[in-house]
């Protein structure tokens, strides 16, 4: 708005011929203060200038705490596979405080990752995968891998 009311008046006066020649310093262009350039007056620039570091410190704490949270996960996987550990991702989880966890649903997950493991791990677990296995399938193949065995034995011992 204030570029266009600017340009209207420079144009009259430049017609007027008191425009001093036509020739404009870059400085009388472009405002020197950034509320003035922006159209605000100081005040409602500042309080804009605030809202946006306030922003930007707010997302800045909500991205760094979703990056302690998969860190976190990623520890427990670690933790779970006994894979080596990572000191970024401690780092990570020592920069966001000690109220990182896992979120909810991940919690769930991982219980019940747990749960099912537990009952793979008990004997009632194991008996029941023997009870899912097809026996005459495991048989056929303990037979063929018998009589392979026995016609390369039969074909480099001559005695047999």
């Amino acid at each position: 708005m204030a570029f266009l009311v600017k340009s209207m008046l420079s144009d009259q006066v430049k017609n007027l011929g008191l425009g001093g020649g036509g020739e404009e310093s870059k400085e009388e262009s472009t405002p020197s203060d950034p509320a003035a350039a922006a159209g605000m007056t100081r005040e409602e620039y500042e309080e804009y200038q605030k809202q946006m570091v306030e922003e930007k410190m707010e997302r800045d704490a909500a991205f760094a705490q979703k990056k302690a949270e998969r860190a976190c996960l990623r520890v427990h996987l670690r933790e779970k596979y006994r894979l080596p550990k990572s000191e970024l991702d401690e780092n990570q989880i020592q920069m966001a405080g000690d109220d990182v966890g896992l979120p909810e649903d991940l919690q769930k997950m991982v219980a019940e990752d747990q749960v099912e493991e537990e009952d793979k791990d008990s004997i009632l677990g194991q008996l029941q995968n023997l009870q899912n296995m097809d026996m005459d399938s495991i048989k056929e193949k303990a037979q063929a891998t018998f009589s392979e065995i026995k016609q390369a034995a039969e074909q480099k011992c001559c005695v047999m």
